[in-house]
């Protein structure tokens, strides 16, 4: 049998690990455009459009305590095949063609999504080489966004599709998120032990996970990883409205140009942050971010968009890349699981919060006012990464 050398990256578990990542973050692209246009089909105004998206994240936030004691107790990989079968199933609600429906389909799917990524980034922070932590972060991360290239265009063809329509795209989603399970339990072959850390401290029972759930290690790279993120929304879902109210068409094409940017991205640039430093790379993320939301305000061509979301895509590969090394670094060995859940709140915090920050902006100051809005909110996060420059060269352990 073949022999992995112990600085190595590319593992088997590493490889279906990330496999199972794309298929995960496959099905939540496929939704990204498709959630908005289904809303708004049911007569729902861009407010209630934030409300839909906003419910995901409040169910998510909510149970990463319990699923990360999960996967210190039990198991990264039960944990992450449970929360993709979550996935499949919340989406059944959707077939239901009504707002409510839509709302409590996507609040189950942050049950789903909490496990997906509690289990995936514990896994991924047991397996990375301690010397290729932002490589393989970067990796690991692009495999992530790498759905995001041709996944929305999909869902907006097939919206349109003669035999499509929101109803085609919700099955494709249950689709992908079964064979994602099936292909994390091929994990277990190559981690054939549940994770069982008896070091852990016992003195909390499982209902008492609540109100012992922050682990302080990881709270800068989660905070930054949250700033980061507040603008998604509008980038990803909202921007979707925009394009339809300026009148430009073919606007899948913005979704595979700003996919593409990230997927080649994210692993070359996690390997830079391992050659320069956390802190100048999430000054450059934050800024290629501000630099095209800022853009957004300017142009109203496709191509011009095309523009824009390649160097929100650059500057946002390069944040979050940066922030899974920082985590990864600091968490605690002994509570690994509790460590990544705590980090792994900060994307869906910040997309909950950014979804009805963004929907609530768009209905008082209009489109433009609302990417003026959330450019402010970048360069706060911009700041955060400049006043805590020190502290990113700390490697807790």
């Amino acid at each position: 049998m073949a022999t992995v050398k112990p600085d190595s990256i590319w593992t088997p578990t590493f490889t279906l690990l990330c496999l199972a990542q794309f298929l995960g973050y496959a099905q939540h692209s496929i939704l990204t455009p498709a959630f908005p246009l289904y809303v708004t089909q049911l007569g729902g105004s861009p407010f209630v459009v934030g409300l839909v998206l906003g419910s995901f994240a409040v169910t998510s936030v909510i149970v990463r305590p319990v699923i990360g004691h999960w996967a210190d107790r039990w198991s990264e990989t039960g944990v992450m095949i449970s929360g993709l079968l979550f996935l499949g199933a919340s989406l059944l609600f959707c077939f239901v063609p009504f707002v409510e429906a839509t709302m409590l389909a996507n609040g189950l799917r942050g049950i789903g999504w909490a496990g997906l990524n509690t289990g995936g980034y514990t896994l991924l922070a047991l397996t990375a080489p301690e010397a290729r932590r932002g490589e393989a972060s970067g990796y690991y991360s692009g495999a992530q966004s790498s759905a995001t290239v041709l996944f929305p265009a999909v869902a907006l063809w097939l919206i349109y599709a003669p035999f499509g329509g929101f109803r085609v795209v919700f099955a494709l989603a249950i689709a992908l998120v079964i064979i994602g399970a099936a292909v994390g339990a091929a994990i277990a072959r190559y981690t054939p032990h549940p994770a069982r850390h008896p070091q852990v401290d016992d003195s909390s029972s499982w209902w008492r996970e609540p109100f012992n759930f922050l682990e302080r290690e990881v709270l800068l790279p989660s905070a930054l990883l949250f700033c980061l993120n507040l603008s998604l929304p509008a980038v990803t879902s909202f921007i979707v409205l925009y394009a339809g109210e300026i009148g430009i068409s073919n606007f899948g094409a913005y979704f595979v140009v700003a996919g593409a940017t990230s997927l080649l991205a994210r692993p070359l640039l996690g390997r830079a942050s391992d050659k320069i430093g956390r802190g100048p790379s999430l000054a450059a993320g934050f800024t290629l971010q501000i630099v095209a939301l800022f853009l957004l305000v300017a142009v109203s061509s496709l191509f011009g968009m095309l523009v824009s979301g390649a160097l929100y895509m650059l500057g946002n590969a390069i944040g979050s890349s940066t922030t899974l090394a920082l985590a990864v670094e600091r968490a605690d060995p002994r509570r690994r699981g509790k460590a990544m859940a705590t980090f792994s709140v900060a994307y869906p915090l910040s997309y909950g919060v950014g979804s009805l920050l963004t929907g609530s902006a768009v209905e008082v100051a209009g489109y433009i006012g609302m990417f003026l809005i959330v450019a402010a909110l970048e360069v706060a996060g911009l700041g955060l990464a400049l006043i805590n420059g020190p502290r990113l060269k700390e490697n807790h352990h």
